[in-house]
């Protein structure tokens, strides 16, 4: 496939921005893509940090993951510390973006997730600037980003920040088999319900459970959102255009990590460990991104490196600083 840079959308530069859920931010609608029979024109939503640097030396365009949308206000305020202006995008039919005819999370194709980055991309630039932008992405999203910058990429990107993406998952033999046939699957039935997916990392991550953080349940289900064959099969067929090796132009840094464990409450490293993706296929696959990857494995961190424990969690953030530093200087 030949690389091509995403065009600039022109419309993205008229944004009605209102008050987020979030104290400190504004929310907008992106521009609707063009409608199509499979896409009836998705709502997309950028989140901005109000307080944003004087004179940012670069932007961050923050990609969540599945079951996921833009809650963690550390992120943008460890970004914003740096000298970066800081933007979020809730993906189509997920978080702030979330219709209520729609099925939470699903698409068919891993270009929907690229699309919609470019359209946040287009719309921080128009805001903040003509200025170099940085992708963080989680997950979903990191795997989306990484085809989309290999495939697509953007005139403004500057490099992208893979955090625990998911490049392959550790499951038994005859769940793998299963797994591997949804592209298929997907093709004759793709809203088909595969795998409900209760979620103990989740739990663990509610502060309503005991954990550290506040989230939206209803945009970030503890019970876990309903995976469809349509996304399975995409999200196969993307692994293993990963697996064969991508051709990233720009600085990537893959982080994850240091090993990977069951998502049940008895595991004894549940909150110190990955317990979603498999790290092994990070590990494997990072390294053949693009010319210029950094890899970073965080002792102790869990599946959203940028949530783990404050220890793992400052490792990441200072890894990150200091990339940053060596790319935007």
């Amino acid at each position: 496939m030949d690389k091509r840079e995403a065009p600039v959308n022109p419309t993205a530069t008229v944004m009605d921005w209102h008050p987020d859920i979030l104290e400190g931010y504004e929310a907008a609608r992106l521009p609707e893509p063009t409608r199509t029979r499979r896409n009836r024109g998705a709502v997309r939503t950028l989140v901005r940090r109000i307080d944003q640097p004087a004179h940012p030396r670069g932007i961050v365009v923050h990609v969540h993951g599945r079951n996921d949308y833009y809650f963690q206000t550390h992120v943008a305020d460890a970004f914003a510390g740096h000298g970066l202006a800081f933007y979020a995008v809730d993906m189509r039919r997920a978080g702030r973006s979330l219709q209520p005819d729609e099925l939470p999370h699903h698409f068919t194709r891993i270009a929907e997730l690229g699309e919609d980055i470019t359209a946040a991309i287009d719309a921080a630039v128009a805001d903040a600037g003509d200025l170099p932008v940085i992708v963080h992405s989680h997950s979903t999203g990191a795997l989306g980003a990484a085809i989309w910058a290999s495939d697509v990429s953007h005139p403004n990107l500057a490099g992208v920040i893979l955090n625990s993406p998911l490049f392959g998952l550790r499951l038994k033999s005859w769940k793998a088999i299963g797994i591997e046939l949804t592209p298929v699957i997907g093709a004759v039935a793709p809203t088909l319900i595969m795998d409900p997916a209760p979620t103990v990392y989740t739990q663990r991550l509610a502060a309503q459970d005991g954990g550290g953080w506040v989230f939206d349940g209803a945009w970030k289900k503890s019970t876990g959102e309903p995976a469809t064959a349509g996304w399975l099969g995409a999200t196969v067929s993307a692994r293993r255009r990963v697996a064969k090796g991508l051709s990233i132009e720009v600085p990537v840094l893959v982080a994850h990590a240091d090993s990977t464990g069951p998502d049940k409450f008895d595991n004894p490293r549940v909150d110190s460990q990955d317990t979603v993706v498999d790290v092994d296929p990070i590990r494997k696959s990072g390294p053949g991104l693009g010319a210029n990857v950094t890899m970073l494995e965080v002792a102790g961190a869990m599946h959203d490196v940028s949530l783990s424990a404050p220890g793992p969690r400052q490792v990441y953030f200072d890894a990150v600083t200091q990339w940053l530093d060596s790319i935007l200087d």
